[in-house]
């Protein structure tokens, strides 16, 4: 299992994983994804090749306007499946949900993309 990594900064990118659960946060108006996120993937590849689904679902912050905010979380949500891609994952094996919770508040949390399997 992959070990988590240190709590999310507001001034830089950062990758953890919790109760299976890979959650990348983003710094505020970027998609870059963190170092360390083929590590913290590992689990999901595993079970994406065993059989199962990556399910990709982005979040952001209420700072800004609204309608940037939900396409800045599909570019975040995007660049995740590129790096499940770079992985070996196929694309069908990979679903994008639409942006949660576009008032999660402005912080680093409110900031990431969760990937799970199903």
């Amino acid at each position: 299992m992959a070990a988590a990594a240190p709590a999310p900064a507001a001034d830089a990118a950062s990758v953890a994983v919790e109760h299976g659960v890979v959650k990348f946060y983003f710094v505020t108006g970027k998609a870059d994804i963190a170092s360390g996120a083929d590590q913290a993937l590992a689990d999901i590849v595993a079970g994406v090749q065993a059989g199962k689904k990556a399910v990709i679902s982005g979040f952001v912050d209420s700072s800004g306007n609204a309608a940037q905010n939900e396409e800045l979380a599909k570019q975040r949500a995007l660049a995740v499946r590129d790096q499940l891609k770079a992985l070996g994952i196929a694309e069908d094996r990979i679903e994008l949900q639409k942006p949660g919770n576009i008032d999660a508040g402005a912080d680093a949390q409110a900031r990431r993309v969760e990937v799970s399997l199903v």
